[in-house]
């Protein structure tokens, strides 16, 4: 497999907007050619058996039971408040829209 050039990593680098001094081009070419390698070899590795995952481990989430508690009334949260609409916080407008 032919190695990532200066080239290449010069369009990358424009397709991101980043602009890349020689050496720097020069730099990337080498890691972006390492981490292709390291990537092929693991593609060579892992075989029809080895199912596909996003996680090396099976993850599950840890929530708490969901059960009613008592909490602040509305009149209590927004007594702080500086400004409040409809038992509401009320912000400053911030994307023009209505």
């Amino acid at each position: 497999m032919p190695g990532i050039t200066r080239e290449e990593v010069a369009h990358l680098a424009r397709l991101a907007r980043l602009e890349l001094k020689a050496e720097e081009l020069e730099h990337f070419a080498g890691q972006l050619d390492d981490i292709i390698g390291a990537v092929a070899r693991v593609s060579e590795v892992a075989d029809q058996d080895v199912p596909p995952t996003s996680h090396p481990l099976p993850l599950t989430n840890v929530m708490r039971a969901d059960e009613v508690r008592p909490s602040l009334t509305p009149e209590q949260a927004l007594s702080g408040a500086p400004a409040q609409e409809q038992q509401r916080f009320k912000v400053p407008q911030i994307l023009g829209e209505d």
